[in-house]
């Protein structure tokens, strides 16, 4: 017999949904809590599946579970695994580009509906999920209450990383639809733009974590990101959107951000910009600011005059 769920105690459940014949993973955190704030599908990047970016389980430091501790505030917590990734299916040989994760979303949301009666949904993409969670939205406004972009690149102008990455694109594409990653690839993440703004403890997890889903990954995104710049209409997304970004991120200027800022057409928009911190803000020394941030921004009451 099931021991009933303490107040505050977060439970997980995997799930399982098809996008035609491809099936993709899905992972759920809740808590017993008083009230349910909303539910929030977590999209990843580039360079890691789902679990690791948002349920990470650090010995003595709960906190980088940015799943848990949504789950405790009242959310109901869902990442997914986009195709090529992670537990997903990877049997399709293709690139698995921004369009593709998309879709995944799409699937993702369709199932989180039907499953749990939620929706709209509170979005987060992080670097290419927020590219991704871009794309969603912009197809599927119905299905997103509000989207956060963190760690977002519009045009690529001023990226100093994506300078760097051109170069090895040729490399990547020869290789074939996957680039190989290990834990030396995943501390490159968090000393390429500014070293020493996440523990190192904390990264070894990561990298734990990463590896032991994946050895290698799509080079999609990558092409995507070097080569096909802007994948998406900030004047086509129209819910209310909150642009996040590291003081130290390299992927994308200020101004390139600023840019997309602008032509917003909703009202109910935000550019926050979060000292300390490069790319992989969940797993920062300053995760807290990334929190907050996030979770008065998905907490905002909908204004009452609109005019």
């Amino acid at each position: 017999m099931n021991k009933p769920a303490a107040a505050g105690e977060v439970r997980g459940q995997e799930h399982w949904t098809n996008k035609g014949d491809i099936r993709l993973f899905l992972w759920e955190k809740q808590a017993v809590t008083p009230e349910k704030k909303g539910t929030i599908l977590f999209v990843h990047g580039s360079s890691m599946a789902g679990t690791p970016t948002f349920d990470l389980q650090v010995p003595g430091m709960p906190q980088y579970s940015a799943m848990d501790v949504f789950a405790r505030q009242g959310f109901d917590t869902w990442s997914v695994d986009m195709e090529g990734y992670g537990r997903s299916d990877k049997k399709r040989d293709i690139t698995y580009d921004i369009a593709t994760g998309a879709d995944d979303c799409a699937a993702a949301a369709n199932y989180i509906e039907k499953t749990r009666g939620a929706g709209p949904l509170l979005v987060y993409g992080i670097s290419s999920g927020a590219l991704r969670a871009a794309m969603f939205a912009e197809r599927h406004p119905e299905k997103v209450k509000r989207l956060a972009l963190d760690a977002f690149v519009w045009t690529g102008e001023g990226s100093p990383t994506l300078i760097e990455r051109k170069k090895k694109l040729p490399e990547y594409v020869k290789a074939g639809n996957r680039r190989p990653i290990d834990k030396a690839f995943v501390y490159s993440i968090f000393n390429r733009d500014h070293p020493g703004t996440a523990d190192d403890k904390v990264i070894d997890a990561f990298a734990d974590a990463i590896c032991a889903l994946d050895d290698s990954v799509p080079i999609g995104t990558y092409v995507d990101m070097c080569t096909r710049l802007p994948v998406v209409n900030p004047e086509k997304i129209t819910v209310p959107t909150m642009i996040m970004r590291g003081q130290w991120d390299g992927i994308a200027s200020v101004e390139d951000l600023l840019k997309f800022f602008d032509k917003l057409p909703n009202p109910d928009k935000q550019f926050t910009v979060m000292p300390g911190i490069s790319h992989a803000s969940l797993q920062q020394k300053n995760y807290a600011i990334v929190q907050h941030i996030l979770l008065n921004f998905f907490t905002q009451p909908d204004p009452v005059y609109r005019g």
